[in-house]
């Protein structure tokens, strides 16, 4: 059953109120909170690159219409983060040298770079190509046309001609750092370079920029499946200084560089741990990927960051399970540990229900686009409801999500019931007027429903009580409620 069809079945009846006695018990706590949030987002990489030009995808990722793809009538998420992929591949000869290529990388996963040699760092030179990646910059331009108000330049690997080997992919030894000293600032040239000329010609204004992508991780070899680029902590010093000095001469002090990206929580504690604090004011936002799933010290991570006064984001999560309950129990632990400011997923469009990743099932290689997983359903419970500028609160139960919207006097509520079938209660008597009423969207992952929305929860002495199915994820928007 599609969820405009749930919507309207549940409009015309009333459902069974939940009986007497509860099986679990939540107080919201709207005295302590976590901040702002900024929003939510994904890559454009390597996605974009094939369906970019595509504006029934950017309707379903960037708005919150409904939006008809592949005869499946689907929620939009409303995302609001872009993060642009400043590519590393470009096919032309410099000097009689080549680009190595991975014997296993996909060419949907060679993202074209602007800058085609060294030879003349001036963006307007003919050094300089700017009408390659077309269609990864369309779907940014028609993001930012929807109403995307974050947008992150990210590098995968520096350009192919900047590195050890010419190999995009990654340096001979994974361990190694694949691009020399000398490059070090040419680097920091280059991403400076896209950022400026966005601005000028593209309309679009970075509000970060991440030099590196996981660059401790020892995977970026010569035969990798995608653009990867090793880069010692030393090395990701020299970076951050060379960038910040070629974004200020450009008169982009006001562009903060986001670092580093690393692949696990632990990861990105230890290497923010190793900077000095020089280098720390190089950085305006820590971003870290969430592929550490339930592990690491996501607390300790939080605290360097409220320590250090830096922004915190959770830049990129993905994993295989396609139903979405693995995404929404990381999602609790983000907002219940890290404490982003923002949440980004990896990849929009990949792969088959088998294969898990994506939202949405499609072949960029092929430009086939299937059906949405359940995941893309539970990840419209959060996206949808807890949006832009709202308040993060405590919930009280590590399952649930709390966000206030203080202009419309609006609570959101997101649960996950994990497990068996139960009742559960919230208790909002901490707030000064609770007057309802209460709207209501279920995804069960594992079942048909698919975000059913519902207007049959009932309001009474500033709490309500909710049945939960089995593995089921509920949102409740309840209105007219003012903060103590």
């Amino acid at each position: 059953m599609g969820f405009v069809s749930a919507l309207a079945l549940s409009q015309g009846g009333i459902r069974a109120q939940v009986g007497p006695g509860t099986d679990h018990a939540i107080k919201i706590n709207p005295g302590m909170d976590w901040g702002k949030w900024e929003g939510w987002g994904c890559s454009l990489c390597w996605w974009a690159k094939a369906f970019g030009n595509r504006d029934d995808l950017a309707d379903l990722l960037y708005t919150t219409r409904t939006v008809t793809l592949e005869g499946q009538s689907l929620p939009g998420l409303g995302l609001n983060i872009v993060r642009y992929n400043a590519g590393a591949c470009s096919w032309n000869e410099m000097d009689g040298a080549k680009m190595a290529v991975s014997k296993i990388i996909q060419p949907f996963r060679q993202m074209e770079g602007f800058w085609l040699d060294g030879k003349n760092a001036d963006p307007n030179s003919s050094s300089w190509d700017w009408s390659v990646d077309a269609n990864q910059r369309a779907m940014m331009l028609k993001a930012r046309d929807r109403g995307a108000d974050r947008f992150e330049l990210f590098s995968n690997s520096p350009m192919w001609w900047m590195l050890s080997n010419h190999n995009p992919s990654g340096a001979d030894d994974g361990k190694a750092d694949n691009l020399p000293p000398e490059n070090h600032q040419s680097h920091a040239v280059y991403l400076a370079n896209v950022a400026d000329y966005a601005t000028k010609h593209w309309g679009i204004t970075f509000t970060s920029i991440d030099p590196f992508n996981e660059p401790l991780s020892n995977w970026w070899n010569a035969n990798s499946k995608q653009e990867g680029c090793h880069f010692s902590l030393l090395a990701q010093t020299s970076v951050l200084k060379f960038l910040r000095h070629e974004l200020d001469r450009r008169g982009l002090q006001a562009m903060p560089i986001s670092a580093s990206d690393d692949n696990a929580y632990d990861e990105a504690l230890n290497n923010w741990n190793h900077f000095d604090a020089s280098t720390r004011k190089f950085v305006g936002q820590i971003n870290v990927h969430g592929y550490q799933k339930n592990k690491g010290h996501r607390d300790l991570l939080h605290q360097a960051a409220l320590t250090d006064g830096k922004r915190l984001w959770n830049s990129e999560y993905g994993e295989k399970d396609p139903s979405g309950l693995e995404l929404a129990r990381n999602l609790n632990l983000d907002f219940h540990k890290l404490h982003p400011a923002a949440w980004c997923y990896w990849q929009a469009i990949d792969g088959s229900f088998k294969t898990g990743w994506g939202l949405i099932q499609g072949d960029p290689s092929t430009k086939t686009i299937g059906q949405a997983n359940p995941k893309y359903f539970v990840l419209a419970q959060y996206s949808r409801h807890i949006r832009p500028g709202m308040t993060i609160l405590d919930s009280g139960d590590p399952n649930t999500v709390a966000a206030y919207d203080a202009a419309a006097h609006k609570l959101v509520l997101v649960t996950l019931n994990d497990g068996p079938a139960r009742r559960i209660s919230y208790d909002l008597s901490g707030f000064a007027e609770v007057k309802g009423p209460i709207a209501h969207w279920i995804t069960e992952p594992l079942e048909n429903s698919r975000y059913e929305g519902h207007q049959d929860t009932l309001l009474a002495h500033k709490s309500f009580e909710a049945a939960f199915p089995s593995h089921a994820i509920e949102t409740f928007e309840i209105a007219n409620v003012t903060q103590p």
